[in-house]
């Protein structure tokens, strides 16, 4: 069986986004749509939905108008969660609601998760029920993820039992739908879909936790960004929730202290941290729990009934991920 690589499939992913066309009048609410698309991003979630079709059949560019879908989705979240936080930049670009202002992003939001409804809906019909049941449910998740994060931001006792569940609603839950929608559209058997959607949530649980760690540890020429934001916002992370549990006194006041202070100098702040970090061992900490999520992947992906050269570009691309610096 032909079989594409991932970087193949990001190249027909890519094309097809350029090549949509936006029809409807007023052109001004989709302007919003268009650039929010056009900013680039890894396109995880639909090269994973077409790597999982790709295991049982061919050309898994006939479902690029779903996997389109989910990435519409996608971002309909990160242009809503870039108003909730009032952030400035995206992928290196202004934010919709500063480019514009947030009644558009508001609008425009709304109108890109119609949108990724009527593209995942361009399913074969009997497999639409199933289809949309599935990200339906992804969808609410999400919801319920961004919730549990915006509450943690009000808290100081998070276990990291409720940031594994927190992420893997925010995230996980996404790239297993990915997964599991490509190989229901393939006609995989039930149980291997299931499987998928247990390795596509292994793996996001590892990719959301090495966004902790480059957020600290990440080469900020390389990263796109400033390190450190999750420091100097108090973000409950699984890096301070762990330094917060593990640290001894002395280490536990100054943790306390930066995260209580209500002025300081950033550079300092993420510094300072940064060095208590390593300290108690943090990095280390999360980089074995990363480790322990992605050999969680592959060996549920052992389970899945195709020959096993069938997964090799889907086991190329989860350690890619597991190598990014990005």
């Amino acid at each position: 069986m032909k079989q594409l690589s991932a970087p193949e499939i990001l190249q027909r992913v890519n094309d097809f986004l350029v090549s949509l066309p936006y029809n409807r009048q007023p052109a001004s609410l989709y302007e919003p749509v268009q650039y929010v698309l056009s900013l680039g991003g890894k396109r995880i979630r639909p090269v994973l939905m077409l790597l999982g079709y790709n295991l049982w059949k061919e050309q898994p560019e006939s479902i690029l108008m779903p996997a389109i879908g989910l990435e519409t989705y996608h971002n309909y979240t990160l242009l809503h969660d870039d108003l909730m936080d009032n952030a400035d930049v995206r992928r290196g670009h202004e934010t919709v609601h500063r480019r514009w202002d947030a009644n558009k992003a508001i609008l425009s939001g709304d109108s890109m998760l119609v949108l990724a409804y009527q593209r995942i809906a361009q399913v074969p019909a009997d497999k639409l029920r199933q289809v949309l049941d599935l990200f339906t449910v992804t969808a609410l998740e999400i919801g319920e993820g961004q919730e549990y994060d915006m509450t943690f931001e009000q808290r100081n006792d998070v276990t990291e039992d409720e940031y594994i569940e927190m992420i893997r609603l925010k995230t996980s839950v996404l790239l297993a739908c990915a997964l599991k929608m490509g190989a229901i559209l393939a006609d995989a058997p039930d149980r291997d879909a299931e499987l998928m959607y247990q390795v596509g949530e292994q793996l996001g649980l590892a990719f959301q936790l090495q966004d902790d760690l480059l957020d600290v540890y990440g080469d900020p020429k390389v990263f796109g960004k400033a390190i450190g934001g999750d420091i100097t916002s108090n973000k409950k992370t699984y890096m301070l929730i762990n330094a917060v549990n593990r640290a001894n006194d002395k280490q536990h006041a100054e943790l306390v202290r930066w995260i209580e202070a209500k002025t300081f100098n950033r550079d300092v702040k993420v510094a300072e941290v940064t060095r208590l970090y390593n300290e108690i061992g943090i990095r280390e900490l999360c980089e074995q729990k990363i480790n322990y999520y992605f050999d969680q992947a592959h060996q549920t992906l052992n389970q899945v009934s195709v020959p096993e050269e069938c997964k090799t570009a889907l086991r190329h691309y989860m350690d890619d991920l597991l190598h990014r610096n990005k």
